[in-house]
């Protein structure tokens, strides 16, 4: 029996490393001693002796994507914002047709960053103008949707559950009347997207950014702080600093509902059959019919 290959970001170990070390020598910096920081999503390596993180966009993952995010991400630099900054280069750097980004490092204590430190990082974006140039609009359901086409591991039970779910919630949406003005989001705020910088925190991973409502980053965090073990006070410092506690909105239901399909969706379609993921997917989505909204996920 053949070993299983292992794989980071969608790439055999040994494609992503030899895609990083090409990427390294086109920009002049050393990757020796790289030690990868994630790589269920994208491939996020730390380099040690350049100072720099470097991000290999997920296998597949188109061009203009990561080129939209480092046009956002510069822009918002050019703000001040709060952001994790890129280097100073000509950016992405593509090798063999996949995408690389280069970024500052911060050495980050070993601890994640507080909810309550998100709130006015999210509240500054929130409140930014546009800017002069095209944001993709929110699109979660359709998200969820090619999610859905794309799993090969579930059985069909969790499939037919998972599309009248969706079918559901695509019907109350209209329904829903929000209390924010729209305007850009992050599209995946959550204590792993945010990094410590000093007694404050910087986001970052900027690859979901969208235009779109408010309400569905607060709901994200909301989710993360439940789901994964944070607890109620949590998340209320973090509505407190905000400013507005989405869950007491008349439309958080639906939205928290749609956010948790699409966190289950979204590791569902990447994750082979029998593996941990999947197991993992399989739980969530018996507590989703269980209605079991206080079940704890474990971190995929």
């Amino acid at each position: 029996m053949n070993a299983q290959v292992v794989r980071i970001g969608g790439f055999p170990e040994s494609e992503v490393v030899t895609v990083l070390n090409a990427a390294c020598d086109r920009v002049g910096l050393d990757p020796a001693g790289a030690v990868m920081l994630r790589g269920h999503t994208n491939a996020v390596y730390t380099l040690p002796t350049a100072g720099a993180v470097a991000k290999i966009a997920r296998a597949g993952t188109p061009l203009e994507s990561v080129r939209r995010t480092v046009r956002l991400v510069r822009w918002l630099t050019g703000r001040n914002f709060p952001t994790v900054e890129l280097l100073p280069m000509e950016q992405p750097v593509v090798v063999r047709g996949h995408a690389v980004t280069f970024w500052h490092h911060l050495p980050q204590p070993d601890r994640p960053v507080p909810a309550a430190h998100l709130a006015v990082p999210l509240r500054t974006l929130h409140e930014l103008p546009l800017p002069p140039f095209d944001v993709r609009p929110v699109d979660t359901a359709a998200a969820i949707r090619r999610s859905i086409a794309e799993t090969t591991a579930l059985p069909p039970s969790d499939v037919d559950y998972l599309e009248r779910r969706l079918a559901e919630l695509e019907d109350a949406l209209p329904q829903v009347r929000y209390a924010l003005p729209p305007g850009l989001s992050q599209g995946d705020p959550q204590h792993r997207n945010a990094l410590h910088h000093g007694d404050a925190a910087v986001l970052c991973d900027w690859d979901t950014a969208c235009f779109g409502q408010p309400e569905l980053d607060l709901v994200t965090v909301e989710i993360h702080c439940r789901r994964f073990g944070y607890g109620p006070s949590h998340y209320q410092e973090f509505a407190d600093r905000y400013g507005f506690d989405v869950t007491s909105w008349q439309g958080y239901p639906v939205l928290c509902a749609l956010r948790e399909l699409r966190m289950i969706t979204t590791n569902a379609k990447r994750a082979p059959a029998g593996s941990p993921t999947i197991t993992e997917v399989r739980r969530r989505i018996q507590g989703l019919r269980s209605g079991h909204g206080g079940l704890g996920w474990n971190i995929l």
